[in-house]
């Protein structure tokens, strides 16, 4: 951290001009925010100085969501971490490790709940906030349409700005072509113009109580999945997890523990994601959606369906679920389920819960299929399928060769070949 703010320090002071944008810290307590701020002193950042770059929290783990209301108003009431003058509070917000932590649904309603808190917490105080939206490219890491996300922000958490990220493939897509770039620019200032209206309010919120409700069965059913004794042998000899890890194509290592073994605490979102994408299952972008509902008492699954339409926090929740669900492909998930121990029984678990949330959400949204407010992605995915089938077919051929012990530089390169292929048909590497 010490060398990183010596970086930063050094870049300032070569332009006298030059502003520094900000020093984010994943922060669990306000301590965390201070013993950066003392660390910056260390090398030399003055707090009074325009230049100094300002210290900004990042809530990531849905723990986290859950208290970042209190820790804003410790933050606010700290002179040495509060903003100077009028200048707006930024916070980070953190997709992808709370959905790995807390699964789709939970990790939705908390990132939601906390924004509308946290602006309430400002308000109080005189200050107003600005979200900076840590978002991946996929929708298990807060991806899918930008304009419609930030319409879907809480009523009063949006002032005029905002941040966000644009990872991976998203950069072409939306950036390559310039005619494309300037529509999707248009959206995103279209929409946080409208968002940031006083007039823009969402009176057909859904009572919170009922999504609380919803979050924490999505989230139980998602972490018995994930914290089952057998989850990690089975998804580590399943998963094409080590050939993610042997590609040249990201700015980290896939775990967080270098030079100990792979595990799911250790695992960085992207490749948790990307695994799932591979495997043609998408589990990170729906999995304990059909639970949830399902177990909602009748009456308050009728205020939900009610609510799906208008409200766009929660039609845009279940529409990014079932475009992911879309895209599933059972009978390829199963094969590569049961290449693993106790392969059978995950399959058959994720199978059980994919046939819950697509019947639950084809009654909720009214529709008959999916995606057919989508007509031609879903016409797309149908047409894609079947070479991409391809793709899979030689992926676990060679992964099987692997395991068996066949070292040969030639599978090697045809199974990252092979995630190459499939990461271009589904049009996303996590």
């Amino acid at each position: 951290m010490l060398r990183t703010l010596k970086v930063v320090r050094e870049a300032q002071t070569s332009d006298e001009n030059t502003i520094g944008s900000c020093i984010v810290s994943m922060t669990h307590h306000v301590s965390d925010l201070l013993v950066l701020r003392l660390l910056m002193k260390e090398v030399g950042f003055a707090i009074d100085d325009q230049r100094t770059p300002p210290v900004v929290p990042l809530f990531e783990t849905v723990e986290d969501l859950h208290r970042a209301p209190d820790l804003l108003q410790g933050i606010l009431n700290e002179p040495t971490l509060s903003p100077r003058g009028t200048e707006p509070v930024e916070i980070m917000l953190g997709y992808s490790d709370s959905n790995k932590d807390g699964g789709f649904l939970s990790a939705n309603v908390a990132l939601h709940e906390a924004q509308k808190a946290m602006s309430e917490v400002a308000k109080a105080l005189g200050r107003s906030i600005r979200f900076f939206h840590g978002r991946g490219g996929t929708v298990g890491r807060g991806g899918g349409r930008a304009g419609r996300a930030i319409l879907a922000s809480p009523a009063g958490s949006m002032h005029g700005q905002i941040r966000f990220t644009e990872q991976g493939e998203v950069i072409s897509f939306r950036y390559a072509l310039p005619q494309i770039a300037h529509r999707h620019l248009e959206q995103i200032v279209s929409a946080s113009i409208l968002a940031s209206d006083d007039g823009h309010e969402n009176n057909h919120e859904l009572d919170s109580s009922i999504l609380q409700e919803l979050a924490e069965v999505s989230m139980r059913h998602y972490r018995d999945l994930i914290e089952d004794d057998d989850f990690w042998p089975w998804f580590s000899a399943s998963a094409p997890i080590e050939a993610i890890a042997g590609l040249p194509i990201a700015s980290r290592p896939v775990s967080r523990a270098t030079g100990s073994r792979l595990q799911f605490e250790n695992l960085r979102a992207i490749p948790w994601v990307f695994s799932w994408i591979q495997m043609r299952v998408l589990v990170p972008g729906w999995f304990g959606l059909g639970t949830a509902l399902e177990q909602l008492e009748p009456s308050k699954l009728k205020q939900f369906k009610a609510h799906a339409k208008t409200d766009p926090f929660i039609n845009t929740v279940l529409q990014n679920a079932a475009q992911e669900m879309a895209r599933v492909r059972l009978p390829i998930a199963r094969l590569y389920a049961e290449s693993g121990p106790n392969g059978a029984q995950f399959a058959e678990r994720i199978e059980e819960e994919f046939t819950r949330a697509s019947n639950v959400l084809l009654h909720v949204l009214d529709q008959p299929t999916l995606l057919s407010h989508a007509p031609a992605i879903e016409h797309a995915i149908q047409e894609r399928n079947p070479w991409t089938d391809i793709l899979n077919l030689i992926q676990m051929e060679c992964l099987r060769r692997q395991s068996r012990g066949e070292d040969h530089p030639q599978i090697n390169a045809t199974l990252q070949a092979a995630v190459n292929g499939i990461a271009a048909a589904m049009q996303s590497t996590g």
